[in-house]
């Protein structure tokens, strides 16, 4: 006989292997790895006249999207996750220009390891009727009238590819590094 995974084991379980591979990269993450901007037009996080860290953003999009910082790949993670947690699961989205990035490395692991304690958690109280409603992502603004169970998944795919980026302008900036500094022969 064969069981079925329930689908809220198996969001868990693509949550922690997305979050398992940001692990291995932020050991090695500093605040100079997440300021480095890989290209001239990069998108990244900047503190503006009240010391917050704000991200660049330009609705639309332009085409082709810039580059982006590390900075700026954690600040989306964190934006993304603060946006659809506060809608799904409480008082509704805060709009995206008050989600800052916390203004170092340490404290955006904080941040961002909070709000995936949460997200699991919120993950794990989930029923198959609760991922088959509709009515926690009523004006979502990217879930409008689509099952919470497809806002989950599309989260963990965010974050997944997130880090990918992540690890990706990493290793670019590490070769920047050893380019402008070459080991002594």
């Amino acid at each position: 006989m064969t069981t079925t995974v329930p689908r809220v084991d198996l969001l868990v379980r693509q949550l922690d292997m997305a979050w398992a591979l940001f692990e291995y990269y932020l050991k090695d993450l500093d605040d100079r790895a997440c300021l480095w901007e890989p290209s001239p037009d990069c998108w990244t996080v900047r503190p503006d006249a009240e010391g917050n860290w704000s991200a660049d953003w330009q609705i639309p999009e332009p085409d082709p999207v810039p580059s982006t910082s590390i900075g700026w790949l954690t600040w989306h993670i964190g934006y993304w996750w603060t946006t659809t947690l506060t809608h799904c699961f409480g008082p509704g989205a805060p709009p995206r220009e008050s989600i800052h990035w916390p203004g170092t490395t340490e404290a955006t692991i904080t941040w961002l390891n909070s709000l995936k304690d949460s997200w699991r958690t919120e993950l794990l109280r989930l029923t198959d009727a609760d991922l088959d409603s509709k009515s926690r992502t009523t004006g979502l603004p990217w879930g409008e009238n689509v099952e919470l169970v497809h806002v989950a998944s599309w989260l963990n795919f965010e974050l997944t590819k997130n880090v990918a980026e992540i690890g990706l302008t990493h290793r670019a900036y590490q070769s920047s590094i050893r380019t402008a500094h070459p080991p002594k022969p």
